[in-house]
């Protein structure tokens, strides 16, 4: 519509950490590497082979999904509970100097040691904001955001049938990584004529979602381009991502969903029909949303 010079796409970062084993935590396999690895990550995306194939081994030479997941978690609470019980050592040290912020500190990472303990993720234990700001700094594997991918041979529902006591698995998707692969060779006029199709939508978005994000857009001439925003951001918020001063010097955003801003078919015409709102500093973002912002 806007005949836009540029297009620039939104875009997620997923990095590949290979070699995590039973015993990472005590440092086999890759062990402290992958595990300073996956401390700089967003969330954590969890490949779990679901499909049956005697040509391809696996590291415990069955397939058990729910064992899979039950040693990388594992694997991941022990890391996180040697975090937790260097931090309370330290913490006793300072609360016995009548320092409060420590005495406070202490007591939740004495009630993180405890889920840990339990066999149960930190992400678990529901801590108040406030309470979670005392702690934040320790990046804790086990606080991450978790999605699931179930590396299937079919589109079928997968995970009912093999995920035992993890059954409840709010995030996860389906990906036939075999399908994929195939995919990736061929154009997308000879998938629709051999009737494949990809999922790595539905990862992208399970991914977004888990990660708590939203897409907005501004377009022109120039270019059309996404931004990747956090949920529940406010109009400033937002241009902030564009540049600092789209945050500092708001005033107000012009705003209309993409589907109806084609629906019209230029800016102007928008605007005439009314379509177009005007919207103040406390406005909350919506995905999707077309935005001109003025400063």
């Amino acid at each position: 519509m806007s005949q836009s010079a540029k297009i620039v796409p939104t875009v997620i970062e997923f990095v590949d950490i290979a070699g995590l084993v039973k015993g990472a935590s005590e440092g086999e396999g890759l062990g402290n590497k992958f595990l300073s690895h996956i401390r700089e990550v967003d969330a954590i995306a969890q490949v779990v082979r679901v499909f049956e194939d005697k040509n391809i081994t696996h590291v415990h030479n069955k397939i058990d999904p729910a064992n899979d997941i039950e040693v990388i978690n594992t694997e991941l609470i022990l890391a996180d509970l040697e975090t937790v019980n260097k931090r309370i050592a330290k913490l006793e040290k300072e609360a016995r100097g009548q320092e409060k912020v420590a005495a406070k500190a202490l007591e939740i990472m004495k009630k993180i040691k405890n889920i840990l303990d339990e066999g149960k993720l930190a992400s678990d234990l529901k801590l108040s904001d406030e309470d979670f700001e005392l702690v934040r700094d320790m990046q804790l594997l086990t606080w991450k955001p978790m999605l699931f991918v179930l590396n299937t041979s079919d589109s079928r529902d997968s995970k009912s049938s093999t995920l035992g006591n993890f059954q409840e698995l709010n995030s996860w998707v389906n990906i036939d990584i075999k399908i994929e692969e195939e995919l990736s060779q061929m154009s997308s006029e000879e998938a629709t004529e051999l009737g494949m199709k990809s999922n790595l939508d539905q990862l992208i978005l399970k991914s977004y979602e888990i990660l708590n994000l939203i897409t907005f857009l501004t377009t022109g001439e120039d270019e059309t381009r996404a931004w990747t925003i956090k949920k529940n951001s406010t109009a400033p918020e937002a241009g902030g991502a564009i540049h600092s001063d789209f945050e500092e010097k708001f005033i107000r955003a012009d705003v209309i969903n993409w589907q109806k801003l084609l629906e019209a078919g230029a800016w102007s015409k928008a605007r005439d029909s009314g379509l177009l709102r005007t919207e103040g500093k406390t406005y909350i973002v919506k995905d999707g949303d077309v935005i001109e912002f003025k400063i």
